[in-house]
């Protein structure tokens, strides 16, 4: 029996489309992740040099799509052990896990938001996303994460996003202080 796999082109045109459609979030969010679940249970769709860490990390992000409509495709490498605390993304996003499994803790942001220095989060819920599983980022309503690759060997995710992440304000949290701070993305490890 032939098996026919979704291939990251495939994926790229089908995503683009829906984009292009300007749909509502839910449709967004319904059709993209059946296309990115599609895509996670086929490794060999992203070429081997992305699922690995960049050259002397633990950790690596590679580019793999960014069109006209904002439309951003990346490969996000957690090496064993590999942390991030809370942030934000300030656009919307899927993350599905391609390989082994990584920890994504959420949380409720309680504050009235009047401060860009200033955040009171709470602990939402903790989850192992595991390979052919996508988790979701509604901006504003369910974005900020924490992602721990709890494991020792790197965990292997597919990052779509609704902007380009290069030169967008973003805020890492810290939760013993309720420090917000402002950070961007400058570049990926492959450009």
């Amino acid at each position: 029996m032939l098996t026919v796999k979704y291939a990251l082109d495939e994926f790229i045109h089908d995503m683009s489309a829906l984009v292009d459609d300007q749909p509502d979030q839910e449709r967004l969010f319904d059709l993209g992740s059946q296309y990115l679940e599609r895509l996670v249970v086929n490794p060999d769709a992203i070429p081997e040099e992305y699922r690995v860490p960049a050259r002397g990390r633990n950790h690596g992000t590679y580019m793999l799509h960014h069109g006209d409509n904002g439309l951003l495709v990346t490969t996000v490498v957690w090496g064993a052990g590999d942390h991030i605390g809370p942030h934000d993304h300030r656009t919307w996003g899927m993350i599905g896990v391609m390989d082994n499994g990584i920890t994504e803790t959420r949380f409720t942001r309680h504050d009235d938001r009047s401060r860009d220095d200033y955040a009171l989060l709470e602990k939402d819920r903790e989850t192992l996303v595991r390979p052919g599983e996508v988790s979701l980022l509604v901006p504003d309503v369910d974005e900020i994460h924490q992602m721990d690759n709890y494991s020792d060997r790197p965990t292997v995710e597919i990052h779509v996003y609704g902007s380009d992440l290069r030169g967008l304000q973003r805020s890492r949290y810290n939760l013993e202080t309720c420090e917000a701070r402002s950070f961007t993305t400058t570049r990926f490890d492959n450009c």
